[in-house]
């Protein structure tokens, strides 16, 4: 096992709640293996904390950078002095680099990541009709990413549908080849369900929708890591091909990585 040492970067995971994540687990092996010397630390930040607690970590000088995740991508986005491309367009952010001069630099990795891992694992979005489930900071990043690899329709589903429709807007504006809109969280019909909610964090909550209307044609990319969703399980009793969301945090890590700017390894 490798140890931190004073030439060491740090990073700061961001979340809320803090249990269920597991990408310290996915990325520090990754950074060894890479040649990197750094190490991603879990921190528990309540939304109403974030802020302030950013302010004060950035203030700890071998402490580099963060990895957010949900809540608090948007803030995070809204406290960078400065945005990637792919953060820009979304306005939300997953990793946030800390300059020399104490200035955040965002970029948001969620929907290259998706998008990667799908293709990896035998669901390539670019041609197929897309369901996605929720509107929120890693449902918009995937949005755009699915967008962008060229699917033959989008539909956004949310339980506050007014979001779903401004998400839709605002893809189809920046991709008006692309068929995008609003709509019920039916799978009737779809090729592809990209589950992007938190719901199925915790057993026994409501199913983000009917499995009844998979079709064993149609495959399901859920991104909750922590376990195995009831609907994971209820898409593969249909014959669907089923994809949790560990690819997906494998995938975006070695982007990040290379994205937070962590030095060598001594020889």
């Amino acid at each position: 096992m490798r140890y931190p040492s004073g030439n060491s970067h740090l990073w700061a995971l961001l979340a809320h709640p803090v249990g269920h994540v597991r990408a310290p687990a996915v990325m520090n092996p990754l950074v060894e293996k890479a040649g990197r010397d750094a190490f991603l630390v879990p921190f528990h930040v309540l939304p109403d904390d974030l802020e302030a607690t950013v302010r004060q970590l950035v203030r700890i000088r071998n402490l580099r950078g963060f990895v957010v995740t949900m809540p608090h991508k948007a803030t995070m986005a809204r406290l960078s002095a400065e945005l990637g491309p792919n953060a820009k367009l979304i306005g939300t952010t997953n990793t946030v680099r800390i300059e020399e001069d104490g200035r955040l630099v965002g970029e948001m990795f969620d929907g290259v990541g998706l998008v990667a891992a799908a293709k990896a694992n035998g669901l390539p979005p670019a041609g197929r009709r897309v369901l996605l489930l929720g509107a929120g900071g890693a449902a918009r990043a995937i949005a755009f990413g699915l967008a962008a690899e060229g699917v033959a329709s989008l539909t956004i589903a949310n339980r506050t549908v007014e979001k779903a429709e401004e998400l839709a807007a605002v893809v189809s504006q920046h991709f008006p080849n692309v068929p995008v809109t609003a709509g019920p969280a039916d799978a009737t019909g779809q090729d592809l369900v990209i589950q992007a909610t938190s719901l199925g964090l915790a057993p026994g909550e409501a199913l983000p929708l009917d499995p009844a209307t998979f079709q064993a044609a149609c495959g399901l990319f859920d991104i909750i890591t922590a376990r195995e969703t009831e609907l994971m399980t209820a898409a593969k009793a249909r014959g669907c091909r089923v994809v949790g969301g560990l690819p997906m945090i494998e995938h975006q890590a070695l982007l990040q990585i290379e994205f937070l700017r962590p030095p060598h390894l001594p020889s």
